[in-house]
This record gives C-alpha cells, sequence and structure tokens, in this order.
C-alpha cells in the first residue's frame, strides 16, 4: 500500500506544472485569446481545469484530472456547456501531454479524439494540436491550440 501511495504522490506533483492562470490561443479563424485556470481542489487529490474562449464554435468547459490506481496514468472526466461528458485517458511525463479519447463513455463515439502537447523549456508555454479519427487508426489534424501561462 505504501508503493501505490508513494506513485500516487509522485504523479499528483508532476501536475504541478499545469497549476496556474493561462492564455488559451486556438489557431482558428476569427478565435481570440481564451483563459484556462489549472488549481488544485479537494485537498490537492484532483486537478481542476476551466477553460473559456470566447468564440462560438467553442464550449467553455470545465475538467477534472484525477490519477489512475498505478499511480503512472491519470483521467480527465471532461464536461462542457453544450452538455457534453467525455472521459479521456491522459498521460504527462517529461514536458509532453496527451489526451486520448477512444472508446465511448457517457456519450457516443462518433469519432475517436487525441490531443498532443509539449511544454517548452521554461514550462510556460505548451504548443499541442488536436486530431480526429473516424476509424481510430487514421488520424487527421482538426486545430492547433497554444497555452502560454500567465501566472
Amino acid at each position: 500500500m505504501e508503493t501505490d501511495q508513494s506513485a500516487r504522490r509522485r504523479a499528483l506533483e508532476r501536475l504541478e506544472a499545469f497549476v496556474g492562470e493561462w492564455t488559451e490561443q486556438v489557431d482558428f479563424p476569427d478565435a481570440p485569446p481564451g483563459r484556462t485556470v489549472f488549481e488544485w481542489v479537494l485537498g490537492k487529490e484532483y486537478l481542476f481545469q476551466r477553460s473559456e474562449i470566447p468564440h462560438p464554435d467553442f464550449p467553455d468547459s470545465i475538467s477534472i484530472i484525477a490519477v489512475d490506481a498505478d499511480g503512472e496514468a491519470y483521467t480527465q472526466h471532461y464536461f462542457d456547456s453544450r452538455g457534453v461528458v467525455r472521459v479521456y485517458t491522459m498521460a504527462f511525463s517529461d514536458g509532453s501531454w496527451t489526451l486520448v479519447r477512444d472508446a465511448p463513455d457517457f456519450t457516443p463515439l462518433d469519432f475517436s479524439q487525441r490531443f498532443t502537447g509539449t511544454f517548452a523549456a521554461d514550462g510556460n508555454t505548451i504548443h499541442g494540436a488536436w486530431e480526429l479519427s473516424n476509424d481510430g487508426v487514421n488520424w487527421e489534424h482538426d486545430f492547433d491550440l497554444t497555452y502560454t501561462k500567465i501566472t
């Protein structure tokens, strides 16, 4: 049990890189900068994310990131202003952040989604891209997304 708790603590400590307020710039026509905040909740056991982009094609959203039982991976529970609820498998290690949704969850799986982001060396910028797949094998670029840390 001690080993499981140690792995969990280390996994939570890795998430500290996200904590703070970020601008969120979507590479999409006429999309103004948005805002994302990552903060610890419930005694620093979960990481909460709140995102707002003032553009009609991008819903406001909240996410809760939890450490998986093995202490090596994460699950992101996503909710947005359209009423969409999704679960993403998440990995974060060595400045590389991935989110994958490739199985049905609370909403039907009409397409798979994947986000891959990379932290800059100074930790203040995350450059990433969302991709879609209709067959779960062939991926196509959806849009780029850049986070820049404010605080």
